[in-house]
């Protein structure tokens, strides 16, 4: 009798256990529970790419400049090679009509398919300031193959060098305007004081020309003091004695980013009068007078180590 009951209770709990793995859906009890949103897997539709274009087999080029381009006296041609094949340029050539001659391009490297790359053109002293010309061109010789493409320059860097280059020889006819290296403090090792910016007025004591400096305007890292720019309102002619103008200055702003980023932290724009004609130049201090600024600024800001690492004070 126990044997009996043993073996049905066996085999009752056999038939729960494979009602419970074999069940379907259609035979639950009830619904279950809802998935938590949380847990809900969604489907990203990813968004097509356009087709790559075909190369068109012709080079583009234009013209640009960085502000540390126009530190050193330059600009870049840039080449975009819409070939199929790696181009090795083995000479490039910028003409243009403001030049009195030829320009070539610099640092010429590989140019891969529908890439481009820059080649930096040194600026001349002496543009061709009688030339109605507006637009240049560069040639690329590379394997068997001379190309000659239009530069396009949205930007007029062409255009605003040989402007302001010569006005800068025209002034040149009544005075040269540099800047005094010597950039002094008002009090010496004193955090938060002025110091002095020095315009040298050197006439060449000839006569016929009039020169008004109405303007100097400060940069990222210099600035005026008590004004937004320098007023020296100076009118001088080629036979009258030099002189020298004494601005104020104070530093612009004493973040450590200032003084990295500004590639024109010494240069400065010179509103200008000459024989009645406004205009403007760019006046860029010496190398020399550049770090004296620049460690003035940065002792006056609390900033005790110079541009060459040397502890001041």
């Amino acid at each position: 009798m126990r044997r009996a009951t043993r073996l049905a209770i066996l085999l009752a709990a056999v038939l729960l256990t494979t009602a419970a793995c074999g069940g379907d859906d259609t035979t639950s009890a009830g619904p279950g529970p809802e998935p938590s949103p949380s847990r809900s897997l969604y489907t990203l539709t990813p968004i097509p790419l356009p087709d790559p274009q075909p190369p068109t087999g012709k080079l583009i080029a234009d013209m640009r400049q960085s502000s540390r381009d126009a530190a050193a006296n330059r600009f870049e041609v840039w080449i975009n090679n819409d070939t199929a094949d790696t181009i090795t340029p083995t000479k490039v050539t910028y003409s243009d009509g403001r030049f009195q001659t030829t320009l070539p391009g610099t640092r010429l490297r590989a140019i891969p398919s529908q890439s481009e790359r820059g080649f930096p053109i040194y600026q001349p002293e002496q543009p061709a300031c009688d030339s109605n010309a507006r637009h240049g061109k560069v040639t690329v010789e590379y394997a068997d193959k001379v190309v000659t493409v239009p530069v396009e320059d949205e930007t007029d860097v062409v255009g605003r060098y040989t402007g302001a280059r010569c006005l800068e020889i025209a002034v040149g006819k009544v005075a040269q305007l540099s800047w005094d290296d010597n950039v002094p403090p008002d009090e010496e090792g004193v955090v938060g004081t002025n110091g002095t910016l020095t315009l040298v007025v050197q006439t060449t004591g000839e006569p016929g020309h009039t020169l008004t400096i109405d303007t100097v305007s400060g940069t990222p890292v210099l600035a005026p003091v008590g004004t937004d720019v320098w007023r020296p309102d100076v009118t001088i002619t080629g036979d009258q004695p030099s002189q020298r103008i004494d601005l104020p200055l104070k530093p612009n702003r004493c973040d450590a980013h200032a003084f990295a980023e500004s590639g024109g932290a010494t240069a400065f724009k010179i509103g200008l009068h000459l024989d009645g004609e406004p205009g403007q130049i760019t006046l860029r201090m010496s190398p020399a007078g550049a770090a004296n600024a620049i460690n003035f600024a940065r002792a006056t800001c609390g900033m005790l180590v110079d541009i060459n690492g040397n502890q001041q004070g």
